[in-house]
């Protein structure tokens, strides 16, 4: 459980005003003592995680956050980090005290039904104060669920990690398709990974793992090459494969050596449905086209690590943009969970593949970029649009 990705993970957000006994929730809902637990407001301060298996959905990943009504320069700078974890959060539970339903809690859920998170307001200490009836009435006509809880005597706990698995996402219930769909038994399946000085020493990176799972999964045949060795590998397969999968950083030659008949995308491409949206990072490319001087290009990545010499989001995808339009362009980077708040300055994001994020994140962001009016794709999508190549990458979905 402690070992799974952190983008497969679940991520609950644990909200609400000082000393409302979240940490004392989240203790209880775990069964572990995991969060200090102080009658003194503001215990917690940095958004503390807890890994854990949350049966039968999986494993997933609690957030312990700190008040959101924190007050002065330290406390103004915790709450914003309590909002970026919402950024991040599949699910949320505020969490009511002694002070019950108030001004605070109505604007956080206010904002966290515009984010479309599902939410549970989840009164706490009912054993010391009961719920009113005007909470219980504004949680019903907003379409809230309301539960009464005590992480004191156990209070309703079962029946909030109930409520928490009732409420998941559908893609946490019945996992999308990465490459099922594209595939049947007895299939083969060739994944081209060039090794670069980029590539991780002794393994593969996550997107390739998680492919070449899925065809096993699928009872088919997953065949793994350099982009050197493609066209003996096809030659020496009994039949055609069902399909080529590549790195992006290749496809140019990979599309050469592999006939137009064989069905044939990226693993970022394969991502971009399976964490995203690739209709519209698919449509997004198309800003590229739209590209002036002086234009800002937002290159997003999900994980932060220490850049090579020919880094694919920070030298790559900015040289090809550069040939591909002949603009001065200006490029911009982000990494980790860090989002810029001030999208409007960019013509355009271009995303990693996401697989360090879950995909109710990546949806956020992709929504987040629409409303704000900014076009966003994603590496895989960029990559073969500059290199002439998206239609073909985006044949086997129909697209």
């Amino acid at each position: 459980m402690q070992q799974a990705p952190r983008g497969v993970r679940l991520v609950i957000a644990i909200v609400g005003r000082r000393n409302a006994g979240k940490s004392s929730l989240i203790n209880a809902v775990t069964g572990q003592d995991i969060a200090i637990v102080s009658d003194t407001p503001g215990t917690t301060t940095d958004p503390v995680a807890k890994p854990y298996e949350l049966l039968p959905l999986g494993p997933v990943t609690f957030f312990d956050t700190a008040g959101l009504d924190d007050v002065g320069e330290l406390g103004a700078l915790r709450v914003k980090a309590t909002r970026k974890i919402l950024m991040r959060a599949d699910l949320c539970i505020l969490v009511c005290g002694e002070q019950g339903l108030g001004g605070p809690e109505k604007e956080l859920l206010e904002e966290v039904q515009g984010l479309e998170i599902p939410v549970i307001l989840a009164a706490n200490k009912s054993d010391l104060r009961a719920p009113l009836e005007e909470e219980i009435a504004y949680c019903r006509q907003t379409n809230i669920r309301f539960m009464p809880v005590s992480s004191k005597t156990g209070q309703g706990v079962d029946g909030l990690k109930q409520a928490l698995i009732d409420m998941a996402p559908l893609e946490y219930k019945q996992e999308p398709a990465l490459v099922s769909d594209c595939v049947t038994e007895g299939d083969w399946v060739v994944c081209v990974v060039p090794i670069d000085l980029a590539a991780p020493k002794g393994r593969l990176i996550l997107p390739q793992v998680q492919v070449l799972r899925e065809i096993l999964d699928c009872d088919a045949v997953g065949v793994v090459v350099k982009e050197r060795e493609i066209e003996e590998a096809l030659a020496s397969l009994r039949r055609p494969p069902a399909l080529v999968v590549t790195d992006s950083q290749v496809v140019l030659k990979v599309a050469g050596d592999v006939p137009d008949a064989v069905p044939m995308t990226t693993f970022s491409i394969l991502f971009a449905r399976y964490k995203g949206d690739l209709p519209k990072l698919a449509a997004g490319a198309a800003a590229i086209d739209d590209l002036a001087d002086g234009d800002r290009v937002l290159i997003a990545e999900a994980c932060s690590h220490h850049p090579v010499a020919d880094d694919i989001g920070r030298v790559k995808i900015p040289r090809w943009f550069s040939q591909y339009t002949g603009k001065e362009l200006r490029f911009e980077f982000y990494a980790g969970h860090d989002f810029p708040d001030d999208l409007e300055r960019y013509k355009l994001a271009v995303h990693c593949g996401a697989c360090m994020l879950n995909r109710m994140e990546m949806l956020r962001r992709i929504r987040e970029c629409h409303r704000r009016g900014v076009a966003i794709t994603n590496y895989g999508v960029a990559i073969s649009k500059v290199q002439g190549l998206l239609p073909r990458v985006l044949r086997p979905f129909g697209l």
